[in-house]
This record gives C-alpha cells, sequence and structure tokens, in this order.
C-alpha cells in the first residue's frame, strides 16, 4: 500500500483524551461573569438543566444531527434570563475550559512530526458540540506544533459521522479524491464506517493504556467486512507507514 498524500483525524481518544469531567465547576467559572441574574438562579439549578437539556439533545444526535454548544447554551442561560460580560463564543471556551483539560495520547506528538517531515498533509473531523473554533483553541493548546490544514467540528454543520457529509467537505478542502486520503478513529460505527463509506481508507486505533472515554461504545470488529488497518499505539502505525512504497 502507498503512503496516503493527507491523514485525517478523530479527536477524543484519537488525539487526546479528557480523563476527567466536573461541570460544576465550568458552570462555576461561568458565573464569574454574570452581570444580571433576576431569578437567583443557582449552580446546581444550572447544572440540573443542562443534564436535562443534553438529554434530550441526545435524540436528535442519534438521528444523525448535531445541536451545537451556542445553540444549547444561548438556550439554557436564556430560559434563565442571565446576562453575561462577555459574549456567547467565550463563555463556551470559558465552559469547556474549566469543566474538563485534555492531554495528548501516547506518541501523537512524535507522530504528527513524522508525518510533516514526510510531506504527509493533516487534518481534523469531530463529532462534538463545541464549535469548530473553540476545538481548534483546544487543539492549540494541548497539541501546540500541529499542522492541521483545518479543523472540523460537526456542530458547525449539523451532521454527524458516521453521515459521509463531513468527510466530502474535508476531501472538498483539501483537493484531493478519496483513494488519497486515510482516516484514523477510535470508533468503529463512527469512524471506521463512515470513512469506509466514503471511499477514505480507516485506520481503526485503540489504545491499551488510557482508559477508554465514558462515551465509548462496545467495538466489535467482526462487523467490518472491507480491508482497514487496526493498530494500538500511534509509534505502531509509524513504523507501518515507514513500510510502505
Amino acid at each position: 500500500m502507498y503512503k496516503p498524500k493527507m491523514i485525517l483525524f478523530d479527536y477524543g481518544h484519537t488525539l487526546v483524551y479528557e480523563p476527567d469531567w466536573n461541570y460544576i465547576q465550568g458552570e462555576k467559572a461561568v458565573f464569574e461573569h454574570i452581570i444580571s441574574n433576576p431569578n437567583n438562579v443557582t449552580l446546581e439549578q444550572i447544572n440540573h438543566f443542562s443534564i436535562d437539556l443534553f438529554n434530550k439533545y441526545e435524540q436528535f444526535r442519534k438521528q444523525g444531527c448535531e445541536p451545537s454548544a451556542l445553540q444549547t447554551l444561548k438556550y439554557k442561560y436564556g430560559y434563565f434570563n442571565l446576562e453575561f460580560d462577555v459574549s456567547y463564543e467565550e463563555i463556551q471556551q470559558i465552559l469547556w475550559d474549566n469543566t474538563s483539560w485534555c492531554y495528548p495520547m501516547p506518541y501523537i506528538e512524535r507522530l504528527l512530526k513524522y508525518l510533516n517531515d514526510s510531506n504527509i498533509r493533516t487534518g481534523v473531523i469531530s463529532n462534538i458540540g463545541w464549535t469548530g473554533n473553540a476545538l481548534k483553541n483546544r487543539l492549540d493548546k494541548v497539541l501546540p506544533n500541529h499542522n492541521f490544514e483545518f479543523v472540523i467540528a460537526s456542530s458547525d454543520y449539523a451532521f454527524r459521522k458516521p453521515y459521509k457529509m463531513l468527510f466530502d467537505l474535508a476531501l472538498n478542502k483539501a483537493e484531493l479524491n478519496p483513494v488519497e486520503v486515510w482516516y484514523c478513529g477510535d470508533s468503529i460505527k463512527y469512524d471506521i464506517m463512515g470513512a469506509h463509506n466514503a471511499g477514505i481508507f480507516p485506520v481503526l486505533y485503540e489504545n491499551k493504556e488510557v482508559s477508554p472515554s465514558p462515551y465509548t461504545e462496545i467495538q466489535d470488529t467482526s462487523i467490518i467486512n472491507f480491508d482497514y488497518l487496526h493498530i494500538n499505539c500511534w509509534n505502531e502505525f509509524i513504523d507501518y507507514l515507514l513500510e510502505c512504497d
């Protein structure tokens, strides 16, 4: 097999992992920017409302649609008539940064350097409620030396993987044919099936060193009936690429 001209990556548990989530802590940081709270809503009330709202939005995600965090925040805080001294875009970043932090997956920085040195282009496609700008800001912080040409977040376009629209968008941005691109991700349902349906060669990444995300579904490779690459470590992926013509 020949080396691809470009490799696209999933975000969560592929490039980075987010081990701890503290929603109250995130809301507490947001509350510091409130300038009007006419109903004296509490952190606990907001948190409970957020969980209920997330569960309501889940029915849309299951249908392949992605409500954005900005829509959620505008509804949630607007419902309680809260006003802030910063924009909703800034509130989104404050909430995410204080709810959780992320860390690079083992050896991902070495892989990205190898790809850049080898003139293999890179980009990101993620199923995520946070906007593409927020996602890029986070990647810039945790992987400051990346060279991603673009970062595609499903929330910016309404569609979620495995539907091929996001993959088609990436191919058009890159001006490449599907056979020239590979896609790496940790989900068989969203990443492997999605890439294959778009004609892109899929790479299933299952790291055994980092605890799975709470959102990771049970994986069953027996349902895959097409060619794909299965790796457990990014160093292993580098070795594979070195063997390609």
